[in-house]
């Protein structure tokens, strides 16, 4: 790809992170909103700030680890999920909703029971994981009905096992959808895991923003939350690159 194609493709997204910082840094600097809305100058100079490093590194590990152990747990059972409807299709109907319901139950409201079955610190988790489970969840299931009918055709005339059709055709034919599955659910995981942490956890950067409004220490709340949305998003981006790849090898 020659610069001029790679500058019409990525131009507009650059030129949209550039004016979304610039009016950023436009509206803090004339305090257009307030005294709660710093320039993003002074939430960068706050991160780079090397005496706030280790309070932000500690947040940041702890939230990080439930966001990964949420996102992996999520995954597992909304494949585990999928798998099972695929292999006992009657069950289909009842798992769509029961997984419905449970996406649309507020966080807040199934908070109070998770405080009972589990510690606190395992709430992040667990919230994270329910969000992720939806998503992967669709997902899959989507993916495995996107078999074409003449293909699936052309196994069963060639007497094809239900085994040998899973895997040779009806598991690539998923691995698109499920890799859009995966890449959507990463800034759900982590919004699952900063909500969870609301709930108790005694570190995070939930909490951290939490401590952080109550006691009028808008930087400290920006910089968690600068922190946490551009770690989202490498990743999506990363993910972003994952699915293309699965779409160019698999459709």
């Amino acid at each position: 790809m020659t610069a001029r194609a790679r500058l019409v493709r990525h131009g507009p997204a650059l030129l949209g992170v550039g004016l979304f910082c610039l009016g950023w840094e436009l509206i803090g600097a004339y305090r257009l909103a307030g005294m709660t809305w710093p320039p993003l100058s002074a939430v960068l100079a706050y991160l780079a700030d090397p005496s706030h490093h280790q309070l932000l590194g500690r947040a940041a590990g702890t939230t990080f680890a439930a966001v990964a152990m949420g996102y992996l747990t999520g995954t597992g059972i909304g494949l585990a999920l999928a798998l099972l409807v695929r292999l006992v299709r009657p069950a289909r109907a009842g798992i769509d909703r029961f997984v419905a319901l449970v996406h649309a139950t507020p966080a807040i409201a199934l908070a109070p029971v998770f405080m009972i079955l589990m510690s606190r610190e395992t709430i992040p988790v667990a919230i994270s994981a329910l969000a992720v489970t939806y998503l992967i969840y669709v997902a899959a299931t989507s993916g495995l009905e996107a078999t074409r009918a003449q293909h699936a055709d052309l196994f069963r005339t060639m007497g094809a096992r239900p085994l040998t059709t899973f895997w040779r055709l009806e598991l690539p034919s998923a691995l698109p959808a499920l890799a859009s599955g995966l890449r959507l659910a990463v800034p759900v995981s982590f919004m699952g895991a900063i909500v969870g942490e609301w709930f108790g956890a005694s570190r995070g950067l939930g909490l951290l923003m939490i401590s952080a409004m109550q006691n009028f220490q808008i930087p400290l709340l920006w910089a968690a939350v600068l922190l946490t949305t551009l770690t989202s998003l490498i990743l999506y981006g990363l993910l972003g690159l994952f699915e293309a790849a699965v779409h160019r090898r698999f459709r």
